[in-house]
């Protein structure tokens, strides 16, 4: 099974345009970028992928050993 780092979702801005929100392991961080100055609307089982991508990716982290600096 390969190495993930980075996860993409489907999504649309406000508009309906078709856009992408992108979870990605930097270090020991969880980055979220969402469409550039637009809002990610997610159908329902958009939200499912996202939700599993950010268990995934908080995973990924802890595997790597990074812990919580707050």
């Amino acid at each position: 099974m390969a190495v993930r780092d980075e996860w993409a979702i489907s999504c649309r801005d406000i508009a309906g345009r078709r856009r992408e929100v992108t979870v990605f392991v930097s270090s020991d961080r969880v980055v979220l970028v969402a469409p550039p100055g637009e809002a990610a609307v997610l159908a329902p089982l958009d939200v499912g992928r996202l939700r599993a991508a950010l268990r995934d990716a908080v995973v990924r982290v802890a595997q790597a050993g990074g812990e919580d600096e707050e």
